[in-house]
């Protein structure tokens, strides 16, 4: 089921929590909704999940709005501040949670053995929640947000607490369901998005400030491609002056004449990794380096988010 944000607004008060945003999520997709505290993710993800009332605008999941109230049945949600109650057992515990999805009876018993196996529960199975560590604690609250097995996944903070080996689990498990389920994703853990996400949604004062793929965020921070290179066997003025002369390069800089480093930047949308490789050859220089500048997630997050 697709998701389809449409004009969301929320107010606190004199602050405008959230405001004015609108985007579409895909089947099949993970999306990473990141942003600052206090940025309006929770918010948004509760409203999309009907936990919170919307002020203003629609939520509409399959083609149906939210605000019918029939919809939570398609949806499995994992809150920042994941609800359990610590005096059941587990495998009681995901009992109730699969009755109150209104599950047929007869179907409860298979699916709690699956929600154990693929949440990594089996050992801690017939413990008390309250006898479980946080790492367990969030595979609980997992194992409850998949246990009807929704159509739409809302995680917020899913990886909360985990170890680094559960977060690589929990990944690939969010990343097997994302192939046919429609899941947003909000973490503070930036390579947890470049891992698991096909899209990014930056999200800073309640308003929209980046959507698009880890790549594409990349290539509109940066703007140029910019190449760090290593050119053996050749002076350091005669390749500065031809990879100055080069049509694909719009600025040269020579990092380290005694290595002769440069940084090559190209033109706008143009890429001079050819260039630079038949200008070598035709001289017959060593091209020992040619490593791409990445602008990081974090630069790009940081530079969007802190006016």
């Amino acid at each position: 089921m697709d998701i389809k944000i449409q004009q969301l607004s929320k107010s606190y008060g004199l602050q405008k929590a959230v405001d004015n945003i609108s985007f579409e999520v895909k089947p099949g997709e993970i999306l990473g909704f990141l942003g600052p505290n206090g940025a309006g993710k929770t918010t948004t993800m509760k409203m999309i999940t009907n936990y919170l009332e919307i002020e203003q605008g629609d939520v509409l999941i399959g083609g149906e709005s939210v605000k019918a109230g029939n919809l939570k049945r398609h949806i499995g949600y994992l809150p920042e501040h994941n609800p359990l109650y610590l005096d059941m057992p587990v495998l009681d515990y995901l009992e109730f949670c699969a009755a109150l999805q209104g599950m047929d009876k007869s179907t409860i018993p298979s699916r709690i053995r699956e929600m154990v196996r693929q949440c990594g529960l089996d050992q801690e199975k017939h413990k008390f929640i309250r006898e479980l560590s946080k790492g367990y604690r969030q595979r609980v609250g997992l194992a409850q947000a998949m246990i009807h097995d929704p159509e739409v996944l809302i995680l917020d903070e899913p990886t909360t607490g985990l170890d680094p080996n559960q977060i690589v689990e929990i990944r690939e498990l969010i990343k097997r369901l994302g192939k046919a389920k429609t899941v947003i994703l909000s973490t503070h853990i930036l390579p947890e998005v470049e891992a698991t996400c096909d899209r990014i949604l930056i999200i800073n004062k309640g308003k929209i400030v980046a959507d698009g793929s880890p790549e594409l965020l990349r290539k509109q921070a940066q703007g140029q491609q910019v190449l760090q290179v290593k050119i053996e066997d050749g002076d350091t003025n005669t390749i500065y002056q031809q990879l100055q002369g080069l049509s694909t390069v719009s600025m040269v800089d020579i990092l380290d004449a005694a290595e002769n480093r440069f940084e090559v930047q190209s033109v706008s949308d143009l890429s001079s990794n050819r260039a630079i490789f038949d200008l070598c050859v035709k001289n017959k220089w060593l091209l020992s380096e040619s490593i791409p500048f990445e602008t990081k997630l974090e630069d790009i997050f940081r530079d969007l988010t802190m006016n």
